[in-house]
């Protein structure tokens, strides 16, 4: 059939010279923009990020509803890492197809106006319809915040995890540098974890102290379930010189999970930034929570 007609302002149709029409309206909302998010996110009162049977508060599931009532249709998420229940966000990142065509800030304003005040969208950029918040990614970096004082906190217990036990965290930080390089991580790898296998790259990391605060920076090409809090666990182990520094080369020669530290709580762990190739032009993805 010939493409050729003209265009109708007052029916909103173009008119095909053979006599027939198609709505403009609907061939917009046949052209789907792929759009990137920024996403920060406080998890204490969430079933984690990952969407569940209805009627389970998860944060994929406000973030869609919110998304949804600003296109007047059903939105669908891919992030770049799920999160568990009770871990919170300041760098998540999201993407999906937008049905209809929106302004960007439409996507943020609106997006947060119908969210509940424990989400926050921070950025809104269009991406290529190749870009994925997931596979695209280089790294994510996680914090993990530590209260280390004999008085359980009140304000902040949802916010950060305890332990009453000093800990050194100089024994902590060298343990910790042990992981650097690329391993197999099956001794902290969650026995529900789906991975196909338990390789990945430890970019980065380091465990300090600021103040009553011990605080573990860490940064990977990809974690496994539960792997920030497994490392967590066993470097507490360490710090309370109950086993050597070595012990860590040990348990990551050695690939048993149950030889390992404990999992750390949920409330102390933050996903703070997606990392993502330069020529993208995504912004940093979050920001480092302190509370000293």
């Amino acid at each position: 059939m010939s493409m050729e007609g003209r265009y109708s302002a007052k029916s909103q149709e173009w008119r095909y010279n053979d006599g027939s029409f198609f709505p403009i309206i609907l061939l917009a909302s046949m052209v789907k923009q792929r759009i990137a998010l920024g996403i920060e996110y406080n998890g204490s009162l969430f079933n984690g990020y990952q969407l569940q049977v209805e009627g389970t508060r998860t944060v994929q599931g406000e973030l869609e509803k919110a998304l949804s009532k600003v296109a007047d249709n059903r939105i669908r998420l891919t992030c770049a890492g799920r999160t568990d229940t009770g871990v919170h966000a300041t760098g998540q990142v999201v993407h999906f197809d937008a049905p209809v065509k929106r302004e960007l800030k439409a996507w943020m304003l609106g997006g947060n106006t119908n969210l509940p005040r424990d989400i926050a969208i921070h950025w809104a950029r269009p991406v290529d319809e190749n870009f994925s918040a997931r596979f695209s990614a280089c790294s994510r970096s996680y914090r993990y915040i530590l209260y280390n004082r004999k008085v359980r906190p009140a304000v902040m217990q949802h916010n950060v995890a305890w332990l009453f036990a000093p800990l050194d965290q100089k024994l902590m930080h060298e343990a910790a540098r042990l992981l650097l390089g690329e391993h197999d991580f099956s001794a902290f790898r969650s026995s529900k974890c789906q991975a196909s296998h338990a390789i990945r790259e430890m970019q980065s990391i380091s465990v300090k102290r600021e103040g009553e605060y011990v605080i573990l920076d860490i940064k990977a090409n990809a974690f496994l379930h539960h792997m920030v809090r497994n490392i967590m666990g066993t470097l507490m182990v360490i710090g309370r010189g109950e086993q050597p520094v070595e012990w860590m080369q040990q348990l990551l020669q050695g690939k048993d999970r149950k030889k390992a530290g404990m999992t750390a709580s949920a409330a102390g762990l933050y996903m703070v930034n997606v990392e993502y190739p330069e020529e993208l032009g995504l912004p940093v993805s979050g920001w480092l929570p302190s509370f000293r």
